[in-house]
């Protein structure tokens, strides 16, 4: 956290839910910006058990201060049917990772996972427009990057998956939603693809299992993470080593700073 931060009773409070809360590095980042920018805004991570999520919704709709919360794994499908309301895009993706308090306690919930990935990547030089995809996983934010990577005009996304049924059912939907883009469900083999993404978890935790072949990556083919604590995955070192160039997972993070303070309001 930046030691210009100052925290008053005129400050905005934000929170990032999650459980288990030690990987969060969102509110340090966060904090980060708010200080260099000069805005009296503060985030912190808040360890909330599902069993307790509404109980904690309540509380937040009554902490007039409270501009808002992040929300993280477990929460984020958990947490809509608690909210006063969902944007479009959220209620597609069916997962809520960011909510706005207004000041009559109104909760509304958005999704920033997706358009935050995409501008992450522009912002390392990866576009998606007319490339072919392939993701792994299929959970609530790999949801939020396929739709978006449609959107973004890839040509083709193939989305793999442990249940395979899960990766099929998301294909259909991001194919009936965005129709130029041919969504498939498919195998974990890299080849042939401009951009391998990873939204699995694989990679968070010291042991877990690389979540593809990496030696069937070529150097031409780019590699994204949406992880953000190790930074440097076990992947996006050994697709670095092949050549290939990569995008950290707290890429993703960094370009929703721009999106949360749209939807707060914020103008620096």
């Amino acid at each position: 956290m930046s030691a210009a931060l100052r925290i008053t009773g005129r400050t905005g409070i934000l929170f990032i839910l999650a459980n288990p809360v030690a990987h969060v590095v969102g509110s340090d980042r966060l904090n980060a910006r708010f200080a260099a920018e000069g805005l009296d805004m503060a985030v912190s991570p808040l360890h909330v058990g599902p069993s307790d999520l509404p109980t904690v919704i309540g509380t937040l709709r009554l902490l007039q201060n409270v501009r808002g919360f992040g929300v993280t794994i477990p929460h984020k499908i958990a947490v809509m049917p608690l909210l006063d309301a969902v944007t479009p895009r959220a209620r597609l993706i069916g997962a809520v990772n960011f909510v706005r308090r207004d000041p009559d306690g109104r909760l509304t919930g958005d999704n920033l996972d997706g358009q935050g990935f995409v501008d992450g990547l522009a912002a390392g030089g990866i576009g998606l427009a007319g490339r072919r995809v392939l993701q792994l996983g299929a959970g609530g934010a790999g949801r939020a990057v396929a739709f978006a990577v449609a959107e973004a005009g890839a040509s083709a996304l193939v989305i793999h998956n442990r249940t395979a049924a899960r990766a099929q059912a998301l294909a259909e939907a991001v194919g009936a939603a965005w129709p130029g883009c041919a969504a498939a469900s498919g195998p974990d083999d890299p080849r042939g693809f401009d951009v391998v993404i990873n939204t699995t978890s694989m990679g968070m935790h010291e042991g877990d299992a690389l979540p593809l072949d990496v030696g069937r990556l070529a150097a031409s083919t780019d590699v994204a993470e949406i992880i953000m604590t190790p930074a440097l995955t076990p992947l996006l070192v050994a697709a670095q080593a092949r050549g290939c160039r990569i995008s950290l997972g707290t890429s993703m993070l960094d370009a929703q700073y721009g999106l949360v303070k749209q939807l707060l309001g914020i103008s620096s």
